[in-house]
């Protein structure tokens, strides 16, 4: 019988390395430190450091077809503000409007009309910058010029108090009526001296002013509504001096509330009219007939409340 072969000693286990385990606890360790400095950062940036907020604005007006509202909002639009215009049928709504913040600035008023709004509805609307002068001209498509329009002639003017007041000073300057001691920006057809007068007026909506050429022997139209009509400014009998001292009350501006007359998005869009781009669409809609104001508020508002005081005086 052969003897047994003796079993071979099998070998210890070989202990297991503790560093793999060490190595992955680091690294856990730095991705959680890596974390918490990112969360930091974050919570510490600048809100600014993202995406710009955009504001929204609503400019009310009567020329919302004007070629240069596009190009306004365009340029808005990369300064982060949108604009929305709000048009208007006449001129007795955008300021309503503004006052009950239905819209946030207008824009299709002289400080003259603004003056009287404010007065009359008791309101505190305050312009914000200046935009242009624009004359006020006679038209008329029965007769070429002042001389031929005969004794006893209608002429049509807007029967808003302010347009209408400067719409007799147009007549007057023309030679076609007398105004009591010379009138003012507050003349009203009961100041004709009618016996002085070539021609009689009638008062209708600003808006019908070109309409009334059809039937009236001429009629005095506002810039917006005669290029709405189609009417060429070229073909004006006369029009006011829209350079003279005596314009100012004329001045168009951008109007806001008074809460908001240092806003400075709604400065910046005033800021932005003013640019090279806006105001030749501006002059080539008028024809070259406007005339471009960049006046202080300051001034603005100067001119405001004396116009004011005079109105409230008369009252």
């Amino acid at each position: 019988m052969s003897e047994a072969t003796p079993p071979t000693p099998s070998l210890p286990e070989k202990p297991k390395s503790k560093t793999g385990w060490i190595v992955g606890i680091g690294i856990a360790v730095i991705a959680i430190v890596v974390a918490v400095v990112l969360v930091v950062v974050n919570l510490s940036a600048p809100a600014s450091s993202g995406a710009e907020k955009r504001v929204s604005v609503k400019i009310g007006t009567t020329e919302q077809s004007a070629p240069y509202w596009p190009i306004l909002k365009k340029a808005a639009a990369k300064e982060g503000i949108d604009i929305t215009v709000v048009g208007f049928r006449d001129y007795t709504q955008a300021n309503p409007a503004l006052a009950d913040k239905q819209i946030d600035l207008n824009l299709f008023q002289h400080l003259q009309f603004l003056a009287n709004y404010d007065v009359s509805a008791n309101a505190t609307l305050v312009p914000i910058a200046s935009t242009q002068v624009v004359p006020l001209p006679l038209y008329s498509k029965k007769y070429t010029s002042v001389e031929q329009i005969p004794q006893g002639a209608k002429i049509a003017i807007p029967n808003d108090a302010t347009n209408q007041a400067r719409a007799l000073l147009v007549l007057q300057k023309a030679g076609l009526l007398k105004l009591k001691d010379g009138g003012n920006t507050l003349a009203t057809p009961a100041d004709i001296v009618a016996s002085d007068s070539k021609v009689s007026v009638i008062p209708v909506d600003a808006a019908q002013t070109a309409p009334a050429l059809d039937s009236a022997d001429g009629a005095i139209v506002n810039n917006n509504f005669a290029l709405t009509a189609g009417i060429d400014p070229k073909s004006a009998l006369f029009q006011d001096d829209p350079k003279s001292d005596t314009a100012e009350p004329y001045i168009n501006a951008f109007v806001a509330r008074e809460a908001d007359k240092d806003n400075k998005t709604y400065l910046k869009i005033a800021e932005l009219y003013h640019t090279t781009a806006v105001t030749d669409a501006v002059l080539a809609e008028s024809k070259n007939t406007a005339v471009i104001v960049d006046r202080p508020q300051s001034d603005l508002i100067a001119i405001l409340d004396k116009l004011k005081t005079t109105i409230a005086a008369a009252k």
